[in-house]
C-alpha cells in the first residue's frame, strides 16, 4: 500500500494499492496499441488535444493547486503557478511541435534526400515529487505532440498528483491509454524498462537514482534522458546591484521550500561587497515567512517529507562540525509537520556537505573569494552542472563568464536559473545528460531518420 502524507501536519491523505504485475504490463500493452493510432495522427489533431489539456489546467487550477499543497507542502501560490506553467508547455509545443519536428531537405548527390523525425513509441518518465505536475508536463507535452504515448511512474508520496494529470489527458480527448500512471514502487521500474514496447526512459531526480536507471537502459540498449541533482553555484561580483542580486539569491534559495535541483545553493560572494551582502542577504532571509502553506502570507511551507527534512538538518550539522557557521536557522521547529527554518551558512569551505553535496531545502551556503578568477574556480569546483549564475552591472562581463567560464547546462546573469519552454533545459557531469524543452527537448525521443532518394 502506498501513503499520500500531508506534510504540513503529518495526517494521511489517502492510501493507494499497488499497480499489479498483471495490470502493470496490460497498461504498457494499451499504451503501445494506442500509440500505433495516434503515431498516424497530424499536428493539428494533435495539437487541438493539447490546448484542450490546456485549458483543463487552467479550469481545474484551484482544484491541482490544491493537491499539490497537500501532497508536497509547497505554498498555494507556487501551486497556482506550476499549474498556469503546466498549461503553458501544453500551449507552446501545441504551437510549435510541427515546425520543430519538419521534414528537413538536404543536398546531397540523391535526386533527392532528407531527414524525417519519427516517434518511437512508449516512453517511461520516472519523476520526482518537489514538481510534481511540471516536472510531468515538460516531459508529456512535447513527447505526445512527437507523436509517443508516455507511462509515469511518479514519487509515491505524490500519487495524488500523478492521478490527476492522468485525469487531464482523458478530459481533453487523448486516447484514453496514451497516457497512463502506474502506482508502483522504485524496484519495479527496472522490469518496466524491460517491458519490449518501452522504447525509452526520462528521468529527474537524484544521482543515485540516475545511475540506476542509466544502468538498466543500457543494458536494454534504450534510450535515457536525465535530469539530477545540482549545487548550483551564484557569484557576485563587485560591480553587482547588491540589493538586487541579494533578493534575487533569497528568492532562488527559497522558492519551493529549496526543494529544486536548479535553486541557487552556494553563494560566492568577492571580498570587496562581501560583508555589504551577506547583511541584506541575512536580512531578506528573515524576511520570508514560514508556516501553513496555505496562508497565502507564508512563503515558505513546510519540506515534503520528515526523513528529508532530518537529512538536511543533519547535513547542516555536520557542516557546523567542520568549522561552518550559523549565521541564522539550523533549528527544527517543535510540533508537527516538516517544517525547516531559512538556514545560512558561512565560512563553507570544500569537505563540508554544504559546500561538496546538494542541500535540498531552505539552506544557503555563502562562501567569500578574493576576486573573479577565484571565484570562478569555487563555483566550478563541484561534482554537479546544472545551473549558474553570475551577478554584474557590466553585462558584457557577465555574458563572457555565463558563456566561457561557468560549467553548467544554463548559465544566468542578473536572475535565478529557471525552466522556461522556449530554452533547452538540462546538465552536465553528475547533472545528467540530455535535454527537455525546446526543440532539443521534442527531438530527444524520435528517430532522426534519413531518407535518401536516387
Amino acid at each position: 500500500m502506498i501513503q499520500s502524507i500531508n506534510p504540513a501536519n503529518e495526517k494521511i491523505l489517502k492510501e493507494y494499492q499497488e499497480t499489479s504485475e498483471e495490470e502493470l504490463n496490460n497498461i504498457i500493452l494499451k499504451a503501445h496499441n494506442d500509440f500505433l493510432d495516434w503515431k498516424t495522427t497530424d499536428f493539428k489533431f494533435r495539437s487541438e488535444k493539447m490546448k484542450k489539456a490546456a485549458v483543463v489546467l487552467r479550469n481545474r487550477k484551484e482544484e491541482f493547486a490544491k493537491i499539490m499543497t497537500m501532497e508536497m507542502g509547497k505554498p498555494i501560490t507556487q501551486s497556482r503557478a506550476e499549474a498556469e506553467k503546466c498549461a503553458w508547455v501544453c500551449d507552446y509545443y501545441a504551437d510549435n511541435a510541427e515546425k520543430f519536428l519538419a521534414k528537413e531537405e538536404i543536398k546531397t548527390d540523391a535526386s533527392k534526400s532528407f531527414i524525417s523525425y519519427e516517434p518511437l513509441g512508449v516512453v517511461l518518465a520516472v519523476m520526482p515529487w518537489n514538481f510534481p505536475f511540471w516536472q510531468v508536463f515538460r516531459f508529456a507535452a512535447p513527447n505526445l505532440m512527437a507523436g509517443n504515448a508516455g507511462i509515469l511512474k511518479h514519487s509515491s508520496n505524490v500519487t495524488g498528483c500523478a492521478l490527476a494529470i492522468e485525469s487531464i489527458f482523458k478530459e481533453a480527448g487523448f486516447p484514453g491509454n496514451l497516457f497512463r500512471t502506474l502506482i508502483i514502487s522504485s524496484k519495479k521500474v527496472s522490469s518496466v524498462i524491460e517491458n519490449k514496447f518501452v522504447k525509452a526512459v526520462t528521468l529527474t531526480g537524484s544521482t543515485a537514482a540516475g545511475v540506476s536507471v542509466a544502468k538498466n537502459a543500457g543494458a536494454q540498449l534504450k534510450k535515457s534522458v536525465l535530469e539530477l541533482g545540482g549545487s548550483d553555484p551564484y557569484l557576485v561580483l563587485e560591480d553587482a546591484d547588491l540589493n538586487a542580486a541579494a533578493e534575487t539569491c533569497v528568492n532562488s534559495r527559497l522558492l519551493n521550500g529549496g526543494q529544486s535541483c536548479i535553486a541557487a545553493k552556494r553563494f560566492i560572494v568577492v571580498e570587496e561587497i562581501y560583508n555589504d551582502f551577506e547583511e541584506l542577504f541575512l536580512e531578506k532571509m528573515k524576511s520570508k515567512k514560514m508556516g501553513d502553506p496555505f496562508d497565502e502570507v507564508n512563503y515558505l511551507g513546510p519540506q515534503a517529507r520528515n526523513d528529508l527534512r532530518d537529512e538536511l538538518h543533519q547535513q547542516v550539522m555536520k557542516s557546523v562540525e567542520k568549522g561552518a557557521k550559523l549565521l541564522l536557522g539550523g533549528k527544527i521547529p517543535e510540533g508537527k509537520g516538516a517544517y525547516y527554518p531559512p538556514t545560512i551558512l558561512t565560512d563553507v569551505k570544500p569537505g563540508m556537505p554544504a559546500y561538496d553535496e546538494e542541500l535540498f531545502g531552505p539552506v544557503a551556503a555563502i562562501i567569500k573569494v578574493k576576486d573573479e578568477e577565484e571565484g570562478i574556480k569555487v563555483a566550478n569546483d563541484t561534482v554537479f552542472g546544472l545551473g549558474a549564475a553570475v551577478f554584474t552591472n557590466d553585462k558584457t562581463r557577465g555574458e563572457n563568464i555565463a558563456k566561457k567560464y561557468l560549467n553548467a547546462g544554463s548559465c544566468f546573469v542578473n536572475e535565478f536559473v529557471k525552466s522556461d519552454p522556449r530554452l533547452p533545459f538540462g546538465g552536465i557531469k553528475e547533472s545528467g545528460y540530455g535535454r527537455e524543452l525546446s526543440a532539443f527537448g521534442i527531438r530527444e525521443f524520435v528517430n532522426i531518420k534519413t531518407v535518401y532518394i536516387k
